[in-house]
């Protein structure tokens, strides 16, 4: 069903649980165990999860989407964030539209909710073009060729 009338994306082809409910196309969320109606920047979402967790070997379980924090004391949401098994994030990942063209403010967006996640990586993506950065111990930006596979962290890191 919603498959048929969303975009292909530069992601891995996954199946979803799609329904129409109200005149409006669902995609079941297994991390929020929940129903979502299927925006563009959903299906760029559920597909960008899908391939973290089964392509790059991220466990569900340390997978957010949607994780609410605060900045300055205004609300905000990061689209997916994955942790380590001692909860430091990794990765924060934006999601956009795939009709949405990824820019500087794109990334500002995501360096701005870093403040506060503090991952190691972030990317950015409408689904058909992917960036990644890896933030260096300084905070330097260095521009990375693929999002990374899960790793934890080594041993001897924080000691």
């Amino acid at each position: 069903m919603g498959q048929d009338i969303h975009p292909k994306l530069n992601l891995p082809v996954s199946d979803f649980a799609v329904r129409k409910r109200d005149s409006k196309d669902e995609i079941f969320d297994t991390i929020r165990n929940q129903w979502l109606v299927l925006t563009p920047e959903e299906w760029v979402r559920q597909h960008m999860v899908r391939y973290l967790i089964n392509h790059l070997g991220y466990p569900a379980g340390l997978t957010a989407i949607e994780k609410g924090f605060d900045l300055n004391g205004i609300p905000y949401r990061a689209d997916i964030v994955t942790y380590d098994r001692s909860g430091s994030a990794l990765l924060a990942v934006e999601c956009k539209a795939p009709g949405i063209r990824i820019n500087q403010k794109t990334f500002d967006q995501i360096g701005q909710y870093n403040k506060v996640i503090r991952a190691h990586h972030l990317a950015v993506t409408n689904g058909l073009t992917h960036y990644c950065v890896s933030i260096g111990e300084r905070g330097q930006w260095a521009q990375a060729d693929t999002i990374p596979a899960f790793a934890e962290p080594e041993e001897s890191e924080g000691k």
